[in-house]
């Protein structure tokens, strides 16, 4: 009976907090995760919880990230337009990454005991976002104290960096790259509009109707689907082996699945995954033990992903001005890796630059599909390190 009590209160918790964010703007500049990191920090360490709250602190995250990569993937679109720009976006987004991560843990990262597998989240994560992470994190087996940290100082960060942009940035790098308004095609000004429209509603509302119910359905036996083959298929590989080879096949498998129309018009499918993320945030928190904090490892972390963030958004501009690509791209791009396509169009209206949002959902995208591989790629070099 407590079990279910917990999975019901765990399932429950993300909509009360998603209803708050909604009808608060105060707390919905905060945003979802960091407030379900408050709340799951509180629950897991109050005195009174049951012990078998640790069965399900295994089991639902191992349930909730395998279902939420295919979901949030399949309705992903890739813009045949200025594909030479986002080219190079993409080939300098990465590498400024991987050299700032690179760079991060020479410096502070070897000092901590999990420090090639943060190196290998953080890279997935500012390269894609919370998705990502959440992955790697399953595939790396990290500690939740050292996930929940890294996901709390990225939010001091990440605004950190916002105030950077948004004051003195932009304006800066306009004045030094120079402005350029972009063109894009009718179809890609009808999913800038369909992107935009979808940020203004509650993207949950009507989904205990016949229509969304029927959606949901087929969202679950497509993901089921991915999930089973993965699953099959990870089961072949030798020892060790099963984890990488099952993440990195539910993103390979979620993103052929769409490039099949009856799949990508599943428009409910990323925000069903993202709500899964959204437990999974909740009940990894409650991992943690403040008690048994590394408060020096934490500084290190700290630095880590400090260093990260803000060398690689100047690795990025340098490389950007070297392959002669506009400000607008350079920063939207930016954003797109290190917060996700989520803050690209607050990015967007704070340029006053519509054009500059296909660019950034593309970059968005491609870092959602890359970030696993790039992730692991990363933690083996690392290791070499």
């Amino acid at each position: 009976m407590i079990y279910i009590l917990l999975s019901v209160l765990f399932c429950l918790i993300p909509a009360g907090v998603i209803w708050l964010c909604r009808r608060f703007p105060v707390l919905d500049n905060i945003g979802p995760i960091m407030i379900l990191y408050a709340i799951g920090m509180v629950i897991g360490n109050l005195p009174f919880m049951p012990q078998e709250m640790a069965t399900l602190q295994d089991m639902i995250p191992n349930i909730m990230v395998p279902l939420a990569i295919p979901m949030m993937l399949f309705g992903c679109t890739f813009s045949r337009s200025e594909a030479k720009l986002q080219v190079k976006i993409l080939v300098s987004g990465f590498l400024s990454v991987a050299l700032a991560v690179a760079g991060g843990y020479l410096l502070f990262g070897h000092h901590l005991a999990e420090g090639t597998a943060v190196g290998g989240i953080i890279s997935g994560m500012y390269t894609g976002g919370t998705l990502n992470a959440a992955a790697l994190q399953t595939i790396f087996g990290v500690e939740s104290q050292t996930f929940v940290l890294i996901n709390s100082y990225d939010i001091i960060i990440s605004f950190l960096y916002f105030v950077f942009l948004f004051s003195v940035g932009i304006r800066m790098f306009r004045r030094l790259y120079g402005e350029r308004q972009k063109s894009f095609s009718d179809a890609d000004r009808a999913e800038v509009e369909h992107q935009i429209e979808n940020t203004k509603l509650n993207p949950y509302s009507g989904l205990m109707t016949k229509e969304g119910l029927k959606q949901l359905g087929y969202i679950l036996l497509v993901t089921i689907a991915v999930v089973a083959v993965s699953a099959g298929v990870a089961l072949l590989m030798p020892e060790g082996w099963f984890m990488v080879v099952f993440i990195l096949l539910l993103t390979t498998l979620g993103i052929c699945c769409s490039f099949i129309g009856a799949v990508r018009r599943l428009e409910r499918s990323y925000d069903i995954g993202m709500y899964l993320i959204y437990i999974f945030s909740l009940v990894i928190a409650t991992m943690a033990d403040f008690s048994s904090l590394d408060l020096v490892g934490g500084a290190n972390l700290l630095a880590f992903l400090t260093f990260a963030v803000f060398v690689s958004l100047t690795l990025h501009a340098i490389m950007c001005r070297l392959m002669k690509v506009d400000a607008d791209s350079m920063v939207i791009s930016s954003v797109a890796f290190i917060n996700s396509p989520p803050f690209v169009p607050m990015a967007v209206a704070a340029m006053k630059n519509k054009g500059a949002l296909v660019t950034g959902l593309a970059a968005g995208v491609a870092g959602y599909a890359l970030g696993n591989y790039f992730g692991v790629i990363m933690e083996r070099i690392l290791s070499l390190l």
